[in-house]
């Protein structure tokens, strides 16, 4: 008997998490250590499992993934890090420059911190009930699922409900009030960004991430 995949509602609101967990392409690709295009190579030569959702992006599930790296980098795979210990950041903005001053900064600050981007909410969406990250990061303003959206949904999974939220956008306070609002425990931060404010931010929830973990 095949089991449908589990649909895109019930992976955003998941109580838990299990071997059968999955993420899209770019977390794949993180996991791994490899680029986006190795994983979606690997994909279509059938050696790691995957399948689509109708809005036609590849989903793939930790399990396999897990089975690969195993399988064709067991060290890497015993040399990981502790990841409990790190801070996990979540960026979610469609400018391309913006991305990369976000890098530029957090490289120099060398902070016990794993950032991963994505340049949509949508993808973000399907992959954070993996990722669980400690710190959202995310824009308002972005093409097809805004953030405002994006927020409204991750709201809906209790197991986030401990994740920081910090929207960094240059979308008018009235025009968010227009499209319902913040969640009430979202920090909102006008653009541009003042990286002197942030470094000094995430500083302090690296220091209570490592006290508390």
């Amino acid at each position: 008997m095949t089991l449908d995949p589990p649909s895109f509602e019930n992976a955003i609101s998941a109580k838990e998490l299990s071997g059968d967990d999955y993420c899209g392409t770019t977390y794949a690709a993180k996991l791994l250590g490899l680029s986006v295009a190795t994983v979606q190579s690997l994909v279509e030569r059938g050696e790691i499992p995957a399948w689509k959702t109708l809005g036609g992006h590849r989903r793939l599930s930790l399990r396999a993934l897990n089975n690969y790296l195993k399988k064709h980098n067991p060290q890497l795979a015993r040399a990981a890090p502790d990841t409990r210990q790190r801070l996990r950041v979540l960026v979610v903005e469609d400018e391309e420059l913006t991305r990369e001053l976000y890098l530029a900064h957090f490289d120099e600050w060398d902070l016990a911190m794993d950032c991963t981007f994505m340049p949509s909410a949508m993808e973000a969406l399907m992959d954070i009930a993996s990722m669980r990250p400690d710190l959202l990061i995310t824009d308002l303003n972005m093409p097809g699922v805004d953030g405002i959206e994006m927020l409204r949904s991750i709201k809906r999974n209790q197991q986030l409900a401990a994740m920081q939220i910090l929207v960094i956008s240059g979308m008018p306070r009235e025009a968010i009030q227009a499209k319902g609002g913040l969640p009430a425990d979202a920090h909102f931060h006008e653009k541009p960004i003042n990286f002197d404010w942030l470094q000094g931010y995430v500083t302090a929830l690296v220091g209570a991430n490592s006290k508390w973990r």
